[in-house]
């Protein structure tokens, strides 16, 4: 085996080098911003040859995707797949996010990159509307009136929240999730409320 075969640690190319790739772009990227990281740092962190990179990425542009397409497949299934609580529990979970926790990828994504067109934008455009699908979801599940609508309000919260927090270093979430309630409350039914109300007693 020759050295160009080998990554800087002496590592076999084709042994777990994509994973390490990815990881190293979702720790990277996640802490100093996609355009203030280098493929030379990239591949320094994952200890691989930058030619072995390019074997298994065309350019920092496919990475980039493929580093948010596999960010979270499941659309917040820790929050969403809750069996545990009711659905309106469930929509202000939603907004139950640590003050410590780093921007959301994909507005980053979308703030650095400035590029519609990208792959990434578009994985981040279709991650955002997932989002507020599955809030309708659930919206409905606990009987509002107009379900879309008060997935669509959330959404912005949360997203609004996230930014807040970050420019402020101060938690916004707390206040978002208030106004969530607000929301929440004003967008069911009395009778939907009443019944969610007796279940919650009666559990």
């Amino acid at each position: 085996m020759t050295e160009l075969e080998k990554g800087p640690t002496g590592r076999r190319r084709g042994r777990g080098a994509r994973e390490r790739i990815l990881s190293a772009s979702q720790k990277l990227f996640r802490e100093q911003g996609i355009n203030r990281t280098g493929m030379d740092q990239l591949c320094a962190t994952a200890e691989v040859s930058k030619r072995t990179a390019y074997q298994h990425f065309s350019g920092k542009d496919e990475l980039v995707a493929e580093y948010l397409r596999r960010f979270d497949p499941d659309v917040l299934s820790s929050v969403f797949d809750r069996t545990d609580l009711t659905p309106r529990d469930r929509l202000l979970a939603a907004l139950d996010i640590p003050a410590t926790t780093p921007l959301c990828p994909y507005i980053g994504a979308a703030v650095e990159l400035h590029d519609p067109q990208h792959p990434a934008s578009q994985y981040a455009r279709d991650y955002k509307k997932a989002v507020a699908a599955r809030l309708a979801d659930t919206a409905r599940e606990a009987g509002a009136a107009d379900p879309e609508q008060l997935g669509e309000q959330l959404a912005l919260l949360i997203d609004g929240a996230a930014a807040r927090t970050r420019v402020l270093n101060a938690d916004a979430f707390p206040t978002a999730a208030a106004i969530a309630a607000l929301l929440i409350d004003n967008a069911i039914p009395a009778t939907a409320g009443d019944d969610r109300r007796r279940e919650e007693v009666s559990s």
